[in-house]
């Protein structure tokens, strides 16, 4: 049993996954960042300043009653609250990451695309030969 999870663990496929998914929360990291750090206080500052992460409507008020000055208040004081603001800060950060994403593969697509396809494979002389017969009988 062991010897088949090592044959298991040191194929191939299991290290690129491994590499991958690797990558990829490291990619994701760098995403993240450029969504909050970067783009986000451009949306801001473009929407007046607004904080979409801050808008939410309270449901059902908290043990000490409203007006709350963020989500974390609210959920501090048991309010029930409507958090839109962070559902729109995910979809914007989905529209930027698929874009992300759709470049990334569109780069790789164009430059596998620029790449001379490869000459065809000579056939096998046995494959000559008979055609050189055929060719022959032909006359």
């Amino acid at each position: 049993m062991l010897k088949e999870f090592k044959e298991f663990a040191l194929k191939g496929n299991v290290l690129d996954l491994a590499i991958g998914v690797v990558i990829g929360a490291a990619f994701g990291k760098i995403v993240d960042s450029l969504v909050k750090d970067l783009i986000m206080p451009i949306v801001g500052l473009l929407t007046g300043g607004v904080d979409f992460s801050n808008m939410f409507a309270v449901l059902k008020q908290g043990g000490t009653p409203g007006p709350y000055a963020s989500v974390e208040a609210a959920a501090k004081a048991g309010a029930v609250t409507f958090n839109y603001g962070v559902f729109i800060n995910t979809v914007i950060s989905f529209i930027i990451i698929a874009f992300a994403i759709f470049m990334l593969v569109k780069a790789y697509n164009k430059a596998k695309a620029a790449e001379p396809p490869p000459a065809p494979a000579a056939p096998p002389e046995d494959v000559l030969l008979l055609r050189e017969i055929r060719d022959s009988l032909k006359k």
